[in-house]
C-alpha cells in the first residue's frame, strides 16, 4: 500500500516537475531573450521571408511555441501575441494565439490541480473556505472577468483556478472567451508594428513593449471586466437579499 502510494504520488507531481524543468532549462538556453521585443524586431525581415515560404509550417509552429511558453509559465505571451499580429495579421494571429493560450493554459492548470489542486483545498481556512465557495458557485463568471481585465499576470490565473472545483470545460471556455479581446487588441498592436519599428530604427531609439499600450486600451479593458461581473454582483444580491 505505501508503495502504491508513492507511486501515485510520484505521477500526481510529475507534470508540474516537467513544468519547472521545462522553465529552468529555457532561462539556461536563454530563451527569455531569444523572445524578446528587440531580438524578434531585429529579425523580423527574416521572419517575414520565412513565414512567406513556409505559411503552414509557420501557422503550426508558432502554436506549439506559443502553448509550450504558456504551458511552462514563461513570460513572453505578450511579446509573441504581439508578433503573431506581425507576421499573420491581427485576425488570423489573434485566432491562432487564442487557440494556442488556451491550450497552454489548460495544460498548466491540470498540471497543477493534478500536484496542489486536493492538498491546498483542504488546508483552507474558514475565510478561504468562503471564497472558494464564492468562486466555484459562479466558477465562469468570476473567471471570465479575470481574464478580460489583465491585473494580475496572466500564468497567475492559469493556476489559481486549480485549487478550487472548477469543472475543465467551465475553464477552458471561459479562458477562451475572456482572453480575446486582449489577444486580438494586441495582435492589432503587432500589425501596425512595422511602420513603429522602421520610425524607431530611422530614430536609433529602443523601443519597448510598454510603448505600444495606451491608456485608452488599459481602460476598454476594465470596461469590459467591469460589464462582465455585473451579472455575477447582481446574482450575489440577489442571494443574499433571499437569505
Amino acid at each position: 500500500m505505501a508503495t502504491r502510494e508513492g507511486h501515485s504520488r510520484l505521477w500526481r507531481f510529475l507534470p508540474i516537475a516537467l513544468i519547472i524543468a521545462g522553465l529552468a532549462a529555457g532561462y539556461a538556453a536563454g530563451l527569455h531573450e531569444v523572445l524578446s521585443l528587440d531580438y524578434l524586431s531585429e529579425r523580423r525581415d527574416q521572419l517575414h521571408a520565412f513565414v512567406a515560404d513556409n505559411y503552414l509550417s509557420s501557422l503550426i509552429g508558432f502554436l506549439l511555441v506559443y502553448a509550450l511558453a504558456v504551458a511552462l509559465a514563461f513570460p513572453a505571451a505578450s511579446i509573441l501575441t504581439v508578433f503573431a499580429g506581425l507576421l499573420f495579421g491581427w485576425l488570423v494571429g489573434g485566432a491562432l494565439v487564442a487557440v494556442a493560450a488556451t491550450l497552454g493554459a489548460t495544460a498548466l492548470f491540470l498540471a497543477a490541480r493534478s500536484a496542489f489542486g486536493d492538498v491546498l483545498r483542504n488546508r483552507l481556512g474558514q475565510r478561504a473556505a468562503r471564497l472558494a465557495a464564492g468562486f466555484e458557485e459562479d466558477a465562469f463568471g468570476y473567471l471570465l472577468v479575470l481574464r478580460l481585465a489583465p491585473i494580475f499576470p496572466f500564468w497567475v490565473i492559469n493556476i489559481a483556478p486549480a485549487f478550487f472545483q472548477v469543472p475543465l470545460r467551465t475553464y477552458v471556455l471561459a479562458t477562451f472567451i475572456g482572453i480575446l479581446p486582449g489577444t486580438f487588441a494586441y495582435a492589432y498592436f503587432g500589425e501596425g508594428l512595422e511602420s513603429v519599428l522602421v520610425a524607431a530604427d530611422q530614430s536609433g531609439q529602443d523601443i519597448a513593449l510598454r510603448d505600444l499600450i495606451t491608456p485608452e486600451i488599459t481602460i476598454a479593458f476594465v470596461a469590459l471586466a467591469l460589464v462582465a461581473a455585473i451579472p455575477t454582483v447582481v446574482k450575489k444580491l440577489r442571494n443574499r437579499k433571499a437569505d
